[in-house]
């Protein structure tokens, strides 16, 4: 990563990490099918994976992990670092718990590991697929982190995942 600009971690996966408060939700919330799980593989990555399906008007599968508070204005980005399957995914974050809607950013994923930039300023705001008309992301506050698989298509998934970071 070309950037002067201090990183500082908001999860690290390694081997010992404890996913206790990583957790799925798919569309069996809504009568859907689909199905994702987050575990770690042995080089100590964080790995979901699961199959989207589209049956009982289906669709999605989403992994989430909650933020201690975290005040975040001094940044301007989130970095992922990412090895995927060739597919689309949504990195999402909540500057509020409470709040009903996400921002999110859509990144496309290599078989390879990529260090994926994402500006604040880009993250627009959604609720339930939908992008809302709001201001989009503010960059001042953080509470919750989480990737999602909603392509409109049956699919297997796998996403690889060593860091999420600011800069």
């Amino acid at each position: 990563m070309n950037d002067s600009t201090q990183l500082e971690t908001i999860y690290q996966f390694t081997a010992a990490s404890n996913l206790r408060n990583w957790h799925t939700i798919n569309d069996t919330v809504m009568g859907g099918v689909s199905y994702g799980h987050i575990k770690i593989n042995e080089e100590g990555n964080g790995v979901f994976t699961g199959k989207v399906s589209l049956k009982n008007n289906g669709g999605f599968c989403s992994v989430r992990y909650p933020v201690p508070r975290k005040q975040i204005g001094k940044f301007h980005s989130f970095v992922l670092k990412v090895c995927g399957d060739g597919k689309e995914y949504q990195f999402r974050i909540k500057e509020n718990t409470e709040d009903a809607h996400v921002y999110k950013s859509v990144f496309k994923t290599t078989k390879q590991w990529q260090e994926i930039k994402i500006p604040f300023k880009g993250m627009f705001p959604s609720f339930r697929g939908r992008k809302l008309n709001k201001s989009n992301f503010s960059g001042q506050s953080l509470e919750e982190i989480a990737f999602l698989i909603a392509n409109k298509e049956e699919e297997h998934f796998k996403l690889s995942i060593s860091s999420i970071k600011l800069i």
